[in-house]
């Protein structure tokens, strides 16, 4: 890049405020937020991300040099967005995953319900299986209340995503209860949040590399020995 074409320092600088600005902002919606899903927490998190990238990119472009922060974005998992920019509707598609770890104790959580449902000895043997007793617990119980209570019901958490996807207008009654999940534009998916184990296994890798490197760098393979201290000084 040419230093006709280089951003000038106080470019560089005033990126660097919008990032402080950004923190600022991020913290108090934070510290205001209604709930898991706060919309406002999600906006603040993005003008973040974006005013770290722009910094990180002048900061680049002026000095050579990068910050030391990644902020996981979708740009690799959505593309651009084309939907409209102020929709008059929106839904929102949850998908979360669970393991049955434990499944006599679903089995009992099921029972339980179903006798207070119908009584004992009502003859009802629909928790008496795996896939009766998740039918009777998710017909009791909210997804969200599910999810975190889970441990309760025999359940493992696994990967979870919620998309919120833009649309001109709601959908009319009934329209898509055939096929929920389909004809899904990407690019016109808002914003999607994830939730993985592999983010977390991707930190620990990180941090074992830094371990072996802090290892290397202090030769502790054994072969030598260290020295003892002098007294004297």
């Amino acid at each position: 890049m040419s230093d006709a074409a280089q951003p000038t320092a106080a470019e560089v600088r005033a990126a660097a405020e919008a990032v402080k600005t950004a923190l600022d902002r991020h913290l108090a919606a934070v510290e205001r937020r209604s709930g898991e899903d706060d919309p406002a927490v999600y906006e603040a998190f993005n003008q973040l991300a974006a005013a770290a990238e722009a910094y990180d990119e002048l900061l680049y472009d002026r000095y050579d040099e990068v910050t030391p922060f990644e902020i996981p974005g979708t740009e690799d998992a959505l593309p651009p967005y084309t939907g409209p920019e102020e929709p008059h509707a929106i839904s929102v598609l949850i998908r979360r995953d669970y393991a049955v770890a434990e499944p006599q104790r679903l089995l009992a959580q099921a029972q339980r319900v179903e006798a207070a449902e119908y009584g004992e000895g009502s003859g009802a043997e629909a928790a008496g299986t795996v896939h009766g007793a998740l039918g009777i617990l998710f017909g009791e119980f909210e997804p969200d209340e599910i999810a975190s209570r889970h441990k309760e019901f025999g359940l493992e958490e696994a990967d979870s995503t919620l998309w919120v996807t833009a649309a001109d207008e709601p959908a009319d009654p009934g329209e898509w209860l055939e096929a929920p999940f389909e004809q899904v534009d990407p690019q016109w998916v808002v914003c999607r949040f994830d939730v993985s184990a592999v983010f977390d296994d991707e930190v620990d890798d990180e941090l074992d590399e830094e371990a072996g490197v802090l290892e290397d760098d202090l030769d502790l393979d054994g072969d030598e020995e260290l020295e003892p201290l002098d007294a004297d000084r």
